[in-house]
């Protein structure tokens, strides 16, 4: 029987929120297009309004003028309520759109809190303390080991500090009473010599100079 007469399974699905929008702004441009004729015709009434003089005509054009102002108002109304419909329907499909990346937010949420806890399992936190223990000792060790190849093995640890600086003011004396030497640097000129030697070149300026003299 279902299968020759159809069952409700085969009806046709309810429009959506987004039908019901569309649905409504294409009302509303039906509408806007008659109310536009509308004040075509109000605007060619007034305009022969304004040349008649009193009489039936005139009265029976005001009274076509009247009636298309009644029509006018009332698609103006319905525009009004329809807008108003518009408006919340596509608020309340914003809302259902915010309320959707929400649960989509929260899903990828759990998700991620699910596997941060399987990976966080895997962590054993006092096998992590040990190695750090453990590198804090190595360290150590490291460290006694530089201190012991830094150490000096020519000078004895039972020297005094006294005898030390009294061995380096005898050094001082001894430069004192050997005096200054001349011969450590021989291209220094002594003290004594006031001036450099000038030499003279041979030829007339010396016999000019032999003459003079």
């Amino acid at each position: 029987m279902n299968r020759i007469f159809g069952s409700s399974a085969s009806k046709k699905p309810k429009p959506t929120l987004q039908d019901a929008i569309t649905s409504t702004d294409s009302r509303m441009a039906s509408i806007e297009v008659k109310v536009r004729k509308l004040d075509g015709e109000l605007a060619r009434y007034k305009d022969q309004m304004s040349k008649m003089r009193g009489g039936p005509g005139k009265e029976a054009i005001q009274q076509r003028a009247l009636r298309t102002l009644k029509q006018k108002k009332m698609y103006e109304g319905q525009l009004a309520q329809l807008t108003q419909q518009s408006f919340n329907m596509e608020s309340a499909a914003l809302t259902t759109e915010n309320l959707r990346n929400t649960m989509a937010t929260m899903d990828a949420m759990q998700t991620a809190n699910k596997e941060l806890k399987k990976q966080y399992g895997k962590i054993d936190i006092d096998k992590i303390e040990n190695i750090h223990y453990d590198m804090e000792d190595l360290l150590e060790q490291a460290n006694e080991v530089q201190e012991m190849l830094g150490r000096s093995y020519a000078v004895p640890d039972e020297l005094d500090e006294a005898d030390l600086e009294a061995e380096l003011e005898a050094l001082a004396l001894d430069e004192e009473e050997e005096g200054p030497s001349y011969l450590s640097d021989l291209n220094k000129v002594p003290d004594f010599v006031d001036e450099a030697p000038v030499e003279i070149p041979e030829g007339p300026e010396k016999e000019a100079v032999r003459t003079t003299t």
